[in-house]
């Protein structure tokens, strides 16, 4: 099976530059920002989405924590972010691996979309 995109990255095998890394997550900034500061965070194992991550509910809390860390990290939580996870194609998942958007350093409206 070939490898996804976030799974090359953290094989090492496609250059990113980490903003956070552990033994779990790796967090960078997306290439395509939709807001002033807009980080990815991805589990290191592969899961095509949160449903199919639900079994790991230790997983999923700590990547919630991640992104809680790097909002304090970028001074993010004094006016407010956003945690986003896109599931299958009506949802707007475009990489087919679990990835938590953090999104913040602007006013965000509602409903998002």
């Amino acid at each position: 099976m070939v490898a996804c995109l976030f799974c090359k990255m953290v094989a090492g095998e496609l250059p990113v530059t980490p903003i956070y890394e552990d033994d779990l997550s790796l967090s960078f900034f997306d290439i395509s920002p939709q807001a002033p500061f807009h980080a990815l965070i991805i589990p290191k194992i592969h899961y095509e989405s949160v449903v199919s991550m639900a079994d790991n509910p230790s997983l999923s809390g700590h990547l919630v924590s991640v992104c809680t860390k790097i909002a304090k990290q970028h001074h993010l939580t004094d006016s407010g972010f956003r945690i986003i996870t896109n599931i299958g194609q009506d949802g707007g998942q475009s990489v087919y691996h679990v990835h938590f958007h953090l999104l913040g350093g602007r006013s965000m409206s509602w409903p998002p979309g």
